[in-house]
């Protein structure tokens, strides 16, 4: 049996819904795609996504969580790549303060959301 999968979405859990919607808008483009509610109030869930994508981010707010999210050693991280001029765009991080690590050698930058998720930030091939 061969299996053929693709992805559709990735998750992560938000202390608040609406800082982390702006963050994902005003530093990687991405905008509101879909929602869902649960009928008791205790979750929210926002899929976000770029113009021309199927995967989405999922977050996730959880009405009960109390407290921030336990992440490791932020070894897992999401991987964007950037349409443009890349180093435009680092500097544009660099001045929201969301740049959080960078290899020169390998090229590439992280910055972190709301939540200290780490996001890698890669030029388009």
């Amino acid at each position: 049996m061969q299996i053929q999968a693709h992805f559709d979405h990735f998750n992560i859990n938000v202390m608040d819904l609406e800082t982390s919607i702006e963050f994902y808008k005003r530093n990687l483009g991405l905008s509101v795609v879909g929602e869902k509610y649960a009928d008791d109030g205790s979750f929210i869930l926002k899929y976000l996504s770029s113009p021309g994508n199927d995967f989405r981010l999922e977050l996730t707010w959880l009405r009960d969580h109390k407290g921030p999210y336990e992440l490791g050693e932020n070894e897992s991280h999401l991987a964007l790549c950037v349409a443009g001029d890349y180093d435009k765009v680092r500097e544009f991080h660099r001045t929201q303060g969301v740049i959080c690590y960078e290899n020169p050698v390998m090229g590439i930058y992280f910055i972190h959301d709301p939540d200290d998720y780490w996001i890698e930030i890669l030029p388009e091939k």
